[in-house]
């Protein structure tokens, strides 16, 4: 098993090294104009000699401090690298300017129904925050780099959660914004995009499972209120226990206990006063009798 674990590693670092000699002399290939293309460049270096100070302003670019240009000569990259910011020249006829935007864009995902791991259906939708850090790969790689992203955008969200249950998806939105930006920066990264955040905005629920959850909650709700309540009738009861205890052992504060209730009463100026007996006196007649 390790033999054979080793050996798909080395398989795979092959085709890597593979890939990227190739690409190598791709990029050193596509550099080469050739002798019709360095022949087009005199022609068009002489044309611009020729027909000076006309034609100057033609070739005169301005790329602003939050863009770069990506400059084709014959259709392949000039310098490998983009232009810009401010002035710069290209000549005529032969360049083409392609100019890529570094500003950080933001959208919004629409709303998708996915179905959760716990058989729900939602409706979900998210903001995107991205930015172009490599020009080139955005401009050679990929065609509409930001339509591709939203489109992927898309398809990420219904994926990841997709795996997910609907309470999960309720707690856990940031660890899920998380993982939806690891996944679509990786995939985002070739083609010289950033992903710099993801975010889940809102999470619809269907109307019969929103009134099943607000009555489960609601029955929730009761079920501890009356367990507050007999916690606190037993506490009361506890007390009343504890000072009948105490009574029983003065019968002096049973008195002061029937005078302050006189009192409570004739402070309330009530038309009727009621007078509690006390329970020995009536057992005093009873006796008797």
């Amino acid at each position: 098993m390790i033999s054979t674990a080793s050996s798909t590693a080395e398989m795979v670092t092959q085709g890597k090294l593979r890939i990227s000699s190739v690409e190598n002399v791709e990029d050193k290939r596509s550099g080469k104009l050739g002798c019709l293309g360095w022949l087009l460049v005199f022609l068009s270096v002489l044309f611009l000699i020729v027909t000076f100070p006309v034609t100057i302003f033609l070739c005169l670019r301005i790329v602003k401090e939050y863009e770069r240009a990506v400059i084709f000569r014959l259709g392949r990259i000039v310098d490998s690298k983009p232009k810009g910011p401010g002035l710069f020249f290209i000549l005529p006829c032969i360049d083409s300017l392609v100019g890529v935007d570094l500003r950080t864009v933001s959208f919004d995902i629409p709303p998708q129904e996915i179905l959760t791991k716990d058989s729900v259906t939602v409706s979900v939708d998210g903001v995107l925050y991205f930015r172009v850090h490599c020009p080139i790969s955005a401009v050679t790689r990929v065609s509409n780099a930001p339509s591709s992203t939203r489109l992927l955008a898309q398809t990420t969200l219904r994926n990841v959660l997709g795996t997910k249950s609907l309470s999960e998806l309720l707690s856990d939105r940031e660890g899920i914004s998380l993982n939806m930006q690891e996944s679509l920066d990786m995939a985002t990264d070739p083609w010289g995009i950033t992903v710099e955040r993801v975010e889940i905005k809102d999470v619809k629920l269907p109307q019969q499972l929103q009134r099943a959850m607000a009555a489960e909650a609601e029955a929730s709700r009761e079920a501890r209120a009356k367990i507050i309540a007999a916690e606190g009738e037993m506490k009361a009861s506890r007390a009343l226990k504890e000072a009948s205890l105490v009574i029983s052992e003065s019968p002096s504060g049973l008195q002061l206990r029937y005078l302050q209730t006189l009192n409570s009463i004739a402070a309330e100026k009530n038309s009727t006063i009621v007078f509690p007996l006390p329970i020995d006196l009536l057992q005093s007649f009873v006796q008797s009798k």
